[in-house]
């Protein structure tokens, strides 16, 4: 069975890539470069699909710093320390989730793949509105409607395995598939040597959920 993995380069989407391996998927990784301000994930996206192993990784261009908006694509400062309050961040990129499954859907459509892999979670996560189930929900019935795959054969199906799932639950998932953490990136904010900032909300998350996990956390922080 064929599978398009949507992979950032983060501790998610790396463990996603290792589930979907460990289920005999053949996977085809997508990555995009849409003008991140933390653009240093798509290498880490390179060697976590050279590690675990998947039949293609294509890295997809787009500047979606022309709409801004955005602490990851405009000149706004990424806000630190407030993991955890009420309301949408400034670091959500608006409708970025709907604009990257659009593109996997082309993808999988191309490559004919029964299914879309990404690693969304709705429990440990900065409240964005396009992580949640009723987002995929949404976007398979747009999947069987709109597309040919979809009216012919109700494919691809959206499989997202780490929603329900605890930043602590994914870590422990990931470590007994074997994923190398260290090679991963989470930070939105890091220094120009790739070390995380350690206080914006990816990294406060991060680091709890290794805390919360009991493995040892291979990130390197700016702080050391």
């Amino acid at each position: 069975m064929k599978a398009v993995v949507l992979l950032s380069g983060g501790l998610d989407s790396a463990t996603v890539l290792a589930i979907a391996r460990s289920e005999g998927r053949t996977c085809h990784a997508l990555s995009f470069a849409y003008g991140q301000r933390h653009e240093i994930e798509l290498a880490a996206s390179r060697r976590v699909a050279e590690a675990i192993g998947v039949e293609e990784h294509v890295v997809f261009p787009m500047d979606l710093r022309v709409f801004g908006a955005s602490a990851l694509t405009d000149d706004i400062d990424v806000p630190k320390d407030v993991a955890g309050a009420p309301g949408i961040p400034m670091t959500y990129v608006p409708a970025r989730n709907t604009i990257f499954l659009a593109l996997a859907l082309g993808f999988a459509e191309a490559r004919g793949a029964q299914e879309i892999w990404i690693g969304v979670n709705a429990v440990d996560f900065s409240g964005y509105p396009d992580c949640r189930p009723e987002f995929l929900e949404a976007f398979q019935r747009v999947i069987d409607t709109g597309t040919r795959s979809g009216v012919e054969h109700g494919e691809p199906r959206l499989i997202a395995p780490l929603v329900t799932m605890s930043k602590a639950e994914i870590i422990r998932r990931g470590v007994a598939l074997g994923v190398d953490y260290a090679i991963t990136h989470s930070c939105y904010d890091p220094d120009a040597l790739g070390h995380a900032c350690g206080h914006c909300d990816s990294c406060i998350l991060r680091r709890r959920g290794f805390e919360e996990a009991g493995v040892s956390d291979p990130t390197a922080y700016i702080e050391g």
